[in-house]
């Protein structure tokens, strides 16, 4: 508990430095879409959702569930801006994230009915969704809650219920690094081309101007109580995954040790209707490091 304390206290300083703008800015171009998309909000539940809709309007919408502690400006505009030539990309803030209001939740089950609730009050007859890290864990429990309202389902970086037993050491030696970004460690191998890759990703999902607010201390302790606990409970059976029976793109780096790997391979297995993608010398974020070909994939599975 009490390094778990300290991982937690190092990444609240980064937050807070980011959000001051003390840590180095990169540079970035002009981007349309995810840089210049107005908020916009929608009540569900009682909660204020902020959330951004891009592209094109017809066809049906995915919607984009992020990573421990990431807000709307987390993601890579290479993606979204991609993802949106020919769909709908809605991309949101959970309960108290961002400028969404009420309490962030300290549990996966909770998020995961807010997220529907969000999505519910969007409505669409159907969405695809597009879930990354911790947002592949709200993925899988809506797709298996809802199979009539989720249609199809991305998961990148992400794993099956109980395969988080390396989380804890990987994000320690992150913080240890003492990198202007973290993501650096935890995003990319450490070649010179995929810190190259990220270096360059950085620099894109830099660029809005207008940014959320930075997640507070304790939200970020409720996140980690979520993600750890979720990704340490056992289901031995994978009966979440054999619930799933929607078409299913797994998406991983070929190395990625905080989600690791091998449990994209677990995915594949356990899911009924999977289709699984590895990246060669990526890690955790193979999505930044590949925005074309990710997106080129994920056109064709959606279409």
């Amino acid at each position: 508990m009490n390094r778990l304390k300290s991982i937690l206290s190092k990444a609240f300083v980064l937050h807070s430095l980011l959000s001051l703008g003390v840590v180095e800015a990169y540079a970035g171009g002009a981007h349309a879409g995810l840089a210049t998309a107005p908020n916009q909000t929608i009540a569900a539940n009682g909660i204020q959702f902020s959330y951004r809709s891009i592209g094109n309007q017809s066809g049906t919408p995915i919607v984009l569930l992020q990573h421990f502690t990431g807000t709307m400006d987390y993601w890579d505009p290479a993606v979204v801006d991609g993802l949106a030539k020919t769909h709908q990309v809605i991309v949101f803030n959970n309960t108290g994230m961002g400028h969404s209001s009420g309490k962030v939740a300290d549990n996966i089950a909770q998020m995961s009915k807010d997220a529907y609730a969000f999505i519910a009050a969007l409505g669409y007859r159907q969405v695809d969704l597009l879930g990354f890290s911790m947002g592949g864990f709200i993925a899988q429990e809506l797709a298996a809650a809802h199979p009539d309202k989720i249609r199809k389902v991305v998961l990148v970086g992400t794993s099956n219920k109980g395969g988080g037993e390396h989380l804890m050491k990987v994000l320690g030696e992150a913080f240890s690094q003492n990198l202007p970004d973290p993501r650096l460690y935890l995003f990319f191998t450490q070649t010179a081309a995929s810190q190259q890759a990220g270096q360059a990703f950085l620099a894109r999902s830099s660029v809005r101007k207008e940014r959320d607010p930075e997640i507070s201390k304790d939200d970020m302790n409720a996140h980690a109580k979520a993600l750890i606990t979720w990704a340490n409970t056992p289901d031995t059976e994978f009966s979440l995954l054999q619930a799933i029976k929607q078409p299913v793109l797994i998406v991983q780096g070929s190395n990625d040790e905080m989600l690791i790997t091998d449990n994209s391979i677990t995915l594949y297995k356990h899911l009924p209707n999977a289709q699984l993608v590895l990246y060669p010398d990526a890690a955790h974020g193979s999505l930044f490091q590949y925005p074309a070909d990710f997106v080129a994939k994920v056109n064709q599975f959606l279409n």
